[in-house]
């Protein structure tokens, strides 16, 4: 339980132990910062990563005046690992995804999510890498199960470039310019709740139809 409480602190305090790691780490911050969006983006088995709320946390951390952080900087490397996660995604999905839906999965990959982002490919086909970059969870596996669709290389690429570009500039951004404003500075854990709820609503409301379609069968 006390992990548990020091992880939520962390996803809720994101502005708050970011500058202190910002004071201690210095330039080492942008590569730790680089592996979390990579790994989130990139490894199957950690969707549990901040995605939303650490762009838009790093983003209001660059407003502040003295601030470490360089906006044009970390926009730039943290795009580059959003489109490096996500092709390195792709890769695992074509060789071993296949293995992985034939078998059941365990507590590391979720095959209820795997199925969710099969889903949501399902319907929105290719643009799902692009709408996917904006929803937890179903971001991490997207790129995974189009690996499996046999989506070509480059379609996904063109997805994948446009997804990124738009998600760390949309939540980068938004921190920069709102993170420099009284209010916001105040309550800036609630507009990271805020972040996360409204992130995680359109998978909600996709679950929520799916189970209501299946209770009237």
């Amino acid at each position: 339980m006390e992990i548990l409480a020091q992880i939520t602190d962390i996803f809720l305090h994101l502005d708050v132990h970011l500058n202190a790691m910002a004071a201690y780490m210095g330039p080492w911050l942008y590569a730790l910062l680089f592996m979390v969006v990579f790994c989130e983006t990139g490894l199957v088995v950690t969707p549990f990563l901040p995605g939303d709320s650490l762009l838009f946390a790093v983003g209001a951390l660059a407003s502040i005046e003295g601030s470490v952080i360089s906006l044009p900087l970390i926009m730039a490397l943290l795009f580059t690992a959003a489109v490096l996660g996500d092709a390195v995604n792709y890769a695992i999905g074509k060789y071993i995804g296949p293995k992985v839906f034939s078998k059941e999965t365990g507590f590391w990959l979720n095959k209820k999510h795997l199925m969710a982002a099969h889903n949501f490919y399902e319907k929105y086909g290719g643009k799902t890498i692009i709408l996917a970059r904006f929803i937890p969870i179903i971001r991490t596996f997207a790129p995974f199960v189009a690996g499996i669709g046999k989506m070509s290389y480059r379609h996904f690429f063109i997805y994948n470039l446009t997804g990124a570009l738009a998600w760390v500039a949309l939540f980068a951004l938004g921190g920069y310019y709102f993170g420099s404003m009284p209010a916001v500075q105040k309550h800036f854990h609630y507009i990271i709740v805020a972040i996360i709820v409204i992130s995680v609503l359109p998978a909600v409301y996709e679950f929520a139809k799916a189970w209501l379609e299946n209770k009237k069968k």
